[in-house]
């Protein structure tokens, strides 16, 4: 796995924009009680249930690498003029 530029800020945004993608699709597991990690793991398996990411294999399926792909989505969906991929 080659770390990003600016990985930690995209997980950031992809958490945000997964949280909404969830909520508007339904999920409403999100508590004010819940962790990032558990945000993170928990969209990661809703985009791979819904085929928009593909998923890890099960050995590598842990949070660093739920991150990572996270990062790599909604760098692919941000606008090109975005100031999280410069």
């Amino acid at each position: 796995m080659k770390k990003m530029k600016n990985e930690v800020a995209l997980s950031k945004k992809a958490i945000q924009v997964g949280e909404k993608y969830a909520l508007q699709r339904g999920y409403a597991g999100f508590s004010a009680t819940m962790s990032a990690n558990e945000k993170v793991e928990a969209i990661y398996r809703l985009l791979v249930l819904d085929k928009l990411i593909v998923a890890l294999p099960a050995d590598k399926e842990d949070l660093p690498n739920m991150k990572h792909k996270l990062a790599l989505w909604i760098q692919k969906h941000l606008p090109k003029d975005d100031p999280l991929l410069k």
